[in-house]
């Protein structure tokens, strides 16, 4: 690819195309800098590129613009940016972008584990987290800010993170094809099928980040070619270490190692952003799920499947479909006082340590610099997420054994 393809790539005109392509409209004062090439600052108001700046106090704080609105976008002057003309789109795109984010994986882990297959779930989510740690770690490493002016950003979310390469268009491989690839041998479905709603589900998520303003063109096809080439050896490495992992004696010990060095030495971005908190949340899932797992095979709960795959696709009947049902409600419910008692109780008893007041520490400003906060926030979420992953794979699947709510297979899928 020459400089000159990559520049292009990497332009916030091109977005500002897609943009267009899909109904967004720019308005007049806007379009004529557009098309003069007018260009400015990340501080002019118009993007939420975060900008480190020095308080009165000298304190090191991280600052941004950013300004959002369903139908109208507005600068710091209440000028009028672009205009929503396709609502469709709109909602297509922006119910697609959270097939990436953190209430799809909240929702559709536990949902997988609970109502499908747990030893596809497992090799899935370690996929998931790989990925995302080494996306996330680049981000922070390479520092490429995300579409600046004269791009409107339709979405606020992440606005604080960098944006090479594209965690979204990483996550958008890595989860369907992941799931295609594992359950391919082990279920009886339309291959064709399969590959096409992988396909659908990656455009959709790629096209949606370019949409919302949040990726240059260049992000998602980075993010794409990475994904693919880590996943080459990544698929049978999970696939062996999995099944090491849930069956060796000594794993809690080696999981939680791994996954406390990988939060410890995360690299340093240079300026305060959420990415760091986001990977040692995948991180700790994972470390959470596999020890679940690994606590059934040591307690004998796991047993060989009488019959190898392949298997054949159960349609669930309405009885089954009501047990589906009473699993996921009280599941996620119980992840939902998962989270909130463990970052409660988590949170306070790392500020105890630490000799910190809790509420004067939440107020306090993120920084690199605010030392204390930084490891208060990644201590309460490798333990919140962590429980939260354990109680998916352990404690909720023995419950529902309890309950007589249980799904028969779960326990013979090692």
């Amino acid at each position: 690819m020459t400089a000159a393809a990559i520049q292009y790539l990497k332009s916030p005109e091109l977005v500002v195309k897609v943009q267009e392509f899909f109904g967004i409209e720019y308005l007049k004062q806007q379009k004529e800098k557009i098309d003069s090439g007018e260009q400015t600052n990340n501080s002019n108001g118009h993007g939420s590129w975060p900008d480190k700046k020095k308080a009165a106090n000298g304190t090191a704080t991280t600052v941004t613009n950013d300004r959002n609105d369903k139908n109208l976008a507005q600068d710091s002057n209440n000028d009028e940016k672009y205009r929503v003309n396709n609502k469709f789109w709109y909602y297509f795109f922006v119910i697609g972008t959270e097939l990436g984010d953190e209430i799809f994986y909240a929702t559709f882990i536990p949902l997988w584990f609970w109502n499908v297959d747990s030893a596809v779930g497992r090799r899935v989510v370690m996929v998931w987290s790989a990925i995302m740690y080494v996306g996330q770690t680049l981000k922070d490493i390479i520092r490429w800010p995300r579409p600046s002016y004269p791009v409107s950003r339709l979405q606020k979310k992440w606005a604080l993170e960098y944006g090479m390469p594209s965690t979204h268009a990483m996550v958008s491989v890595a989860i369907p094809f992941s799931v295609l690839i594992y359950t391919y041998d082990r279920y009886i479905y339309s291959l064709p099928f399969g590959l096409a709603f992988a396909l659908v589900w990656c455009a959709v998520i790629c096209f949606s980040r370019v949409y919302l303003g949040m990726h240059t063109v260049l992000d998602i096809i980075a993010g794409l070619v990475l994904v693919v080439l880590l996943m080459i050896p990544l698929i049978p490495i999970v696939d062996t270490l999995d099944y090491i992992i849930v069956t060796s004696r000594w794993s809690p010990i080696f999981v939680l190692t791994v996954s406390i060095t990988l939060i410890v030495f995360y690299p340093d971005s240079g300026i305060w952003t959420p990415t760091r908190g986001d990977t040692t949340l995948t991180v700790s899932v994972c470390a959470g799920i596999e020890i679940g797992a690994w606590l059934h095979y040591m307690l004998g709960d796991f047993t060989a499947p009488i019959n190898p795959p392949p298997y054949e696709i159960i349609w669930p009947s309405y009885a089954m479909l009501g047990m589906l049902l009473l699993r996921t409600v009280l599941g996620l419910c119980c992840i939902v006082a998962t989270r909130a008692l463990g970052k409660s109780i988590s949170y306070a008893f790392v500020c105890f340590l630490l000799g910190r007041d809790k509420n004067e520490l939440r107020r306090s400003e993120n920084t690199l610099e605010n030392k204390n906060k930084i490891i208060v926030e990644l201590s309460y979420k490798f333990f919140t997420y962590g429980m939260i992953g354990f109680n998916t794979q352990y404690l909720l699947p023995t419950v529902f054994k309890l309950l007589r709510i249980g799904r028969p297979d779960f326990y013979t899928e090692i």
